[in-house]
């Protein structure tokens, strides 16, 4: 069915721009539920970024919410930083070891005793051996300050005799940016310790060779060195800082998705919760589970079967109450219509909570009538002795309404035990309801009754054994039926003590918490419904004893109460999670500490297990899934590629101090820079579809879309970077002539050969943009990553390798101790860099996936909550009207609040198949009387489905009374009467007023050609009575617990009386319907004056057809020799 949109989901996307507010209503068109509002503000802690950078949560509780979540997020992070400090420990012992002599001692040691060290943090931080508070406030700074050591002293051990200002800034700067994308603190923190550390590091080595190189000291090329040291750390921190960024905005993204998933999950199960309840208060649960079973299977499964399906249940051994208040009419006399629903509703609502103290299950409300039926569907092998206890207590609460009103009222009560058939007939409008003889028997039980007194059967009596005193009841001098059958009846002595359970225990009232007697009637009025607050403050809230029974049992056993919804064991369950939240709806620190376990409890699942993933690849091994992923767009392309262009900006700065006279690096720059320019914006036109050309647009999407295409513009993007390193390394390399020939000049003062290590950093920054790719998998971040490195070994170890012996004879003939070549020992750096970057590309990789998964599943389980939802709204609405089941969905109900609301012109019809009761039977043959009201079921089910014809939209069905069926016309949520808006009443002729009660004879007659054709094919001679009636009525619904939708007035009862008067095979109107019906072309034969029940003489007519030959089929009629066509 269609999609109801009061229960619509809210979509609220989880991107957010600098300033971006999410509210998540749980009913947007109604306001009704819970809304919380997060907002994303351009301020923050760190003043360095730009306003535009500065994200943080509003309020600040979720702000700490998240923060904790992100150092939970980096806490594996912070294990890849052990990983990077443990290898670049094992670079040191490397280096030590190739050239080993007495003065490396000290180095191997102290490189030894920091791998030892992070060896044990790795252990201590993977099994999460230590206090929380200790990882969390401490470690971060400890291992900063022990990375910060073991750099000092690498740097004091091996270079203190021949220091240069370019020894370990590779080192120090590949620190730096790691400490942005691995350390779990705040950025402030982060950018305050890089910037320490960096400061720290150059005024060390500033001071270091100041004092080594006092007499040669030359001061242009020591501050050109120093400012190349100062950018390389900039850009460093620069791309640190975006990394974070990146990271921090990806982060509260799958934050703001994760708290926006378990809003919307809480505000579904929320709603499903109240559709399942008041679903149950409805129908039984078993009847329930098996239309929900039904409605989920396949449209070609419904149509191979041969009837419409029927739920109907045979159940014995059980005892129905009748009960009915005597004096009603001269009730409803005293008091108006809407004061009498009132009242029903007060007295309905608390014979509910009778029945399910005594368990009872209430089957019908039929106008004052209230019947029950007690061991159904469980078995309860005190079945009589709770139905006269429920009995008692009704007789004691109408005594207490008696007192109140001052009227003559009175309960008769009826009691039979023995077998019925209960479920639901037709397509449309379930009410559960029984059939039997013996529901016969019991309604005969009441009507041969006495006021006051609980009058059973011998069948009842012999259940009871001895419970109750009795005492000849005579049932047969007061019903005839009852004598026919010649059924032994008795009357239950009432106690003189109160029962054990308590007659008393439920009370009704109907005075105000202040005392005294208020007016009956105490209402508010609002959009035309009435609302009742008189529940009295000693009577606690008993849920159904049927529901609370599932809910009992559904908790021992970890399943949920309905079988038909999904609630998987979890640890954190969505129902425990609805249920705590719904009286603190607006309890920000409720929700973010449920926020704060429902991460938990996503991090605890290993999203990425062996079997959803190949080991080296991290590939999915679902081809569906793999695809998917590929296609997740990514709105951070555009500042990966940025990333690139400050890259190349700090490369050639850093060539600009190092060798201003280089003219390459200029032209590479440009070039480069331009390039690098035109990718970013063909990737930012995605992102800002409004800016770009429509074509550029289309263009960069397709680029986010296609997998091949996407790592092709990132390839190009590092090619451009490294090659402008390369480039500028070979024409550093011409400019020293003679280098082809094998003989050295000096270098150029001041040139690019005097310190080559700076072009080995500068590929050492072409990595860290390579790992700032997004939407890139990580083999080809290593492939990259690999052309990086081998360009630059290879330019190190042949083109440059005359450059770097030279440069180590310099440096060799100031020091005696031995070191590594350094055409070796900056490839070995830029390798193990490589390396080091590849497992974090990998944990990245990773990290996505999981997060990706995340995602899958909390819109699948989003997707099952709601087509919970959906299956549960389409029952409800099914045996509700739309507007009525809202009314009740929208928000948490009391028990005795009431929905009513008055229509002026209406039409009510009651169709009858007279002749059904001679045709059921309850024999063998007949399967004890399912076979018979298949049948039945059948009739009423074509009958339903007339009502999905245009032409009939403006009826509904209110209900079937055994084999009556009930429907009226102009029954809407919004209007006054007959479906049009009370401001375009006066507007309306009385033919376009009138036209839905043209519509509900016209709906009459097509009932009798559909009977006409059921009886053609199963050859039987079913005739339906059908009596029609316009005018006011009163709609509402009855017990908020178990609500009962109807329509109450004198036009219902005059339209009834038609029926019950007329005769078989004709439409009997009054003379008002018919003189409206006239004037839409329908033919009348006047019946004459026949007395009514109430009324009196009432002149009535036969509605035979439409003037218009043809457009319906008349049904066979009975003649009547005193009819006379009206001609006028």
């Amino acid at each position: 069915m269609p999609r109801n949109r009061a229960f619509s989901e809210p979509e609220c996307s989880a991107e957010y721009s600098a300033d971006y507010s999410v509210s998540l209503p749980s009913d947007p068109e109604h306001g009704v539920g819970r809304t919380h509002e997060v907002t994303v503000r351009s301020s923050g802690p760190c003043l360095c970024l730009p306003r535009f950078m500065r994200l943080t949560f509003a309020p600040e509780s979720l702000e700490n919410l998240y923060q904790t979540y992100f150092r939970r997020q980096r806490h594996e992070t912070l294990l890849v930083l052990v990983v990077f400090a443990a290898l670049f420990d094992c670079y040191v012992l490397i280096m030590c070891a190739v050239v080993y002599a007495a003065d490396k001692l000290a180095p191997v040691l102290a490189a030894a005793a920091g791998l030892a060290a992070h060896t044990l943090l790795f252990i201590l931080c993977k099994y999460r051996l230590l206090p929380e508070r200790v990882t969390r406030r401490f470690l971060p700074y400890v291992l900063w300050v022990l990375i910060l050591a073991q750099i000092f002293c690498y740097l004091g051990l091996n270079f203190s005799r021949s220091p240069e200002a370019s020894d370990t800034v590779g080192w120090q700067a590949f620190f730096v940016f790691s400490f942005f994308i691995t350390l779990p603190l705040r950025l402030g923190p982060i950018v305050l310790i890089t910037t320490v550390s960096c400061g720290i590091h150059t005024l060390v080595l500033g001071v270091t060779v100041a004092q080594q190189q006092q007499d040669a000291l030359d001061e242009g090329a020591l501050l050109r060195q120093i400012l190349s040291n100062v950018a390389i750390y900039l850009c460093a921190i620069t791309v640190g800082t975006m990394s974070y960024y990146m990271a921090d905005r990806k982060h509260r993204k799958a934050f703001l998705e994760a708290r926006q998933s378990l809003e919307v999950k809480l505000n579904l199960e929320e709603q499903s919760q109240q559709q399942e309840r008041l679903m149950l208060s409805i129908l039984p649960k078993h009847v329930a589970d098996e239309m929900l079973k039904d409605m989920k299977k396949d449209p070609s499964q419904k149509e191979m079967q041969q009837f419409n399906t029927m739920y109907m249940y045979r159940h014995e051994n059980v005892s129905i109450l009748f009960a009915d208040i005597v004096g009603f009419t001269q009730l409803s006399s005293s008091c108006s219509a809407q004061e009498l629903v009132k009242l029903l509703n007060e007295l309905f609502a608390r014979f509910d909570k009778l029945a399910a103290k005594y368990h009872q299950l209430r089957i019908k409300i039929l106008g004052d009538c209230y019947y029950c039926i007690c061991g159904l569907p469980e078995y309860r092998e005190d079945h009589a002795v709770c139905s006269i206890m429920m009995g008692l207590a009704m007789v004691e609460a109408i005594s207490y309404v008696r007192e109140k009103t001052k009227t003559a009222v009175d309960m008769r009560v009826g009691v039979h035990s023995g077998t019925v058939l209960g479920g639901v007939l037709g397509q449309k409008r379930w009410q559960y309801d029984v059939w039997s003889t013996d529901v016969t028997v019991a309604n005969k039980m009441e009507a041969g009754g006495i006021p006051g007194r609980v009058h059973i059967s011998q069948s009842t009596m012999d259940c009871l054994k001895g419970e109750f005193e009795v005492e000849p009841g005579e049932g047969g001098s007061r019903c005839e039926y009852l004598k026919e059958k010649g059924i032994v009846t008795y009357l239950v002595v009432v106690p003189k003590q109160p029962l054990r359970n308590g007659i008393n225990g439920v009370k009704l009232s109907l005075t105000s918490s202040h005392g005294g007697s208020p007016p009956l009637v105490n209402t508010k009025e609002r959009n035309g419904s009435l609302s009742l607050a008189c529940a009295s403050p000693e009577e606690p809230e008993e849920p159904d004893a049927r529901v609370r029974g599932a809910l009992e049992s559904g908790e021992e056993d970890g399943e949920a109460v309905n079988p038909s919804f999904p609630n998987p064991r979890r640890r954190l369950r969505l129902r425990d999670l609805a249920e705590r939240v719904i009286d603190a709806s607006q309890n920000e620190q409720e929700l973010n500490k449920l926020l704060n376990e429902a991460l938990l409890e996503r991090e605890s699942v290993q999203a990425l297990k062996g079997k959803s993933t190949f080991r080296l690849s991290m590939r999915f091994i679902d081809p569906e899934m793999e695809t998917r992923y590929s296609v997740e767009k990514e709105k951070q392309s555009g500042a990966a590629f940025s990333c690139s262009c400050v890259v190349l900006f700090f490369t050639a700065l850093v060539e600009v101090f190092i060798d201003p006279w280089l003219v390459a690096n200029y032209v590479t720059f440009v070039v480069g820079e331009i390039l690098l320019l035109i990718l970013t914006l063909c990737s930012l036109a995605a992102i800002f579809p409004r800016v770009f050309p429509k074509k550029l647009v289309a263009f960069s999407t397709w680029i986010d879309r296609t997998r091949w295409a996407r790592n092709t513009w990132a390839m190009a993007a590092i090619v451009i970077v490294t090659m402008a390193d390369i480039v500028d390394m070979l024409s550093c390399r011409q400019d020293h002539g003679g280098m082809g020939n094998g003989t050295v000049g000096p270098p150029r003062p001041g040139g690019c050969g005097e310190q080559p290590k700076y072009y080995s950093y500068i590929a050492l920054l072409a990595l860290v943009a390579t790992i700032m790719l997004v939407q890139v998998s990580h083999m080809v971040k290593l492939t990259l990553m690999v052309l990086i490195t081998g360009a630059a070994g290879t330019v190190n170890i042949y083109a440059w390798e005359h450059i770097f012996d030279q440069y180590d004879r310099r440096r060799g003939q100031q020091s005696t101790s031995s070191l590594v070549p350094s055409k070796y020992s900056m490839t070995a750096m830029i390798f193990i860099v490589m390396l080091s970057f590849y497992y974090f590309s990998r944990h990245v990789e990773k990290l996505a996936r999981t997060l990706f998964l995340w995602k899958i599943d909390v819109h699948d389980q989003k997707e099952r909550v709601y087509e919970m939802r959906r299956w549960n709204e389409a029952l409800v609405t099914n045996m509700l009207p739309e507007h009525v089941a809202r009314h009740f969905l929208g928000s948490k109900k009391r028990d005795e609040e009431l929905y009513s609301q008055s229509y002026d012109e209406i039409g009510v019809m009651f169709a009858s198949l007279p002749n059904f009761a001679d045709f059921y039977t309850e024999e063998s043959i007949n399967n004890g009387g399912i076979e018979c009201l298949r049948f039945l079921n059948e009739i009423i089910s074509d009958f339903d489905a007339l009502l999905d014809e245009p032409q009939f939209r403006c009826i509904t069905k209110i209900k079937t009374i055994g084999s009556t069926y009930m429907a009226a016309s102009g029954v809407t949520p919004d209007a006054n009467a007959n479906g049009y808006m009370p401001l375009q009443k006066e507007t309306l002729s009385d033919k376009e007023r009138w036209q839905h009660l043209a519509d509900l004879a016209d709906f009459a007659l097509a009932m009798k050609v559909t009977l006409m054709n059921i009886n053609y094919q199963s050859f039987n001679n079913f005739m339906l009575r059908i009596g029609m009636n316009k005018g006011a009525v009163l709609a509402g619904v009855i017990g908020a617990r178990k609500p009962h939708y109807d329509i109450w007035g004198n036009t219902v009862n005059v339209a009834s009386r038609m029926e019950s008067t007329g005769v078989m095979g004709n439409i009997q109107v009054v003379e008002e319907t018919h003189l409206i019906l006239k004037e839409y072309g329908f033919r009348f034969v006047r019946r004459g004056a026949i007395y009514v029940k109430g009324k009196g003489e009432l002149l009535t007519f036969f509605l035979k057809g439409r003037e218009k030959q043809g457009s319906f089929i008349n049904g066979s009629s009975v003649t009547l020799p005193h009819q006379v066509v009206d001609s006028s």
